[in-house]
């Protein structure tokens, strides 16, 4: 019997990656974002790279909205897996500097999306008998940086509810994993940081030979959930070589 995968923000980047890689591991896997055409042409995509691929079903969820992820709960059916990678950065201004309504953002998402998603889901984890919740977290959620203030605060919460959930479901049976990524070049993740600003956005990049991309990510997350039930993979810290924090990094030139 296939496994279902629920992978939240998987209309671009990281989201998408894994839930190609999920697919290619015999998964059925959920599309869950709010950009409807993009998951449908994903899903499309995902049945014609993967001879036989499992069960593809889009379904549009917005994190921040408590009736979407409702109507999300009640199109899956089984769930054994949940992806929470729906989340992001917006913006770099120090804390003298904030912009409010940015932080408000980046907590809605990171932090209440996440937990709003799993407490909808836990019910179906548990059922299965070998429920995985694997939570898209950042380096960021462990070591702060200047201009990181409210990215950092979003990330550090993401972090401390997953820690809670391994100690409060440590008598069930769902495993619990982060996966805490460093510098990762995806088509959008900084360009929405910085509001659209193409040069802004290239900027983090400048210099680095070979920054992470959504792939690498997607196989931390595949190597997770397939070991052995009795397994749990407490957090994977993954980077580029040349990264040594997210503040420390190698540039040439």
């Amino acid at each position: 019997m296939r496994k279902t995968a629920v992978v939240t923000g998987a209309s671009s980047g990281i989201g998408a990656a894994t839930a190609r890689r999920l697919a290619a591991e015999g998964f059925n896997v959920v599309l869950a974002a709010r950009r409807r055409d993009r998951l449908d042409e994903l899903a499309k995509e995902i049945a014609g790279e993967v001879p036989g691929a499992a069960k593809i079903v889009p379904v549009t969820l917005d994190v921040t909205s408590q009736e979407s992820v409702d109507a999300l709960v009640a199109a899956v059916g089984g769930c054994q897996v949940l992806v929470n990678n729906a989340g992001g950065a917006v913006g770099l201004d120090s804390v003298a500097d904030a912009d409010l309504d940015d932080w408000r953002t980046m907590y809605e998402t990171n932090v209440l999306g996440l937990v709003r998603v799993t407490k909808a889901l836990l019910p179906k984890l548990v059922e299965s008998g070998a429920g995985h919740v694997v939570n898209i977290t950042s380096l960021a959620g462990h070591v702060a940086y200047e201009g990181g203030a409210g990215y950092n605060a979003a990330k550090f919460g993401a972090y401390a509810v997953n820690e809670v959930m391994r100690l409060e479901l440590v008598a069930e049976p769902v495993r619990i994993t982060e996966v805490a990524p460093g510098l990762v070049k995806t088509e959008e993740f900084s360009l929405v940081r910085f509001k659209g600003d193409e040069a802004k956005a290239e900027k983090p990049y400048e210099g680095v030979p070979e920054p992470l991309v959504a792939e690498d990510v997607a196989d931390c997350v595949a190597w997770a959930v397939t070991r052995p039930p009795h397994v749990n993979i407490d957090r994977i810290d993954v980077q580029p070589r040349v990264q040594a924090a997210p503040h420390k990094l190698h540039r040439e030139g």
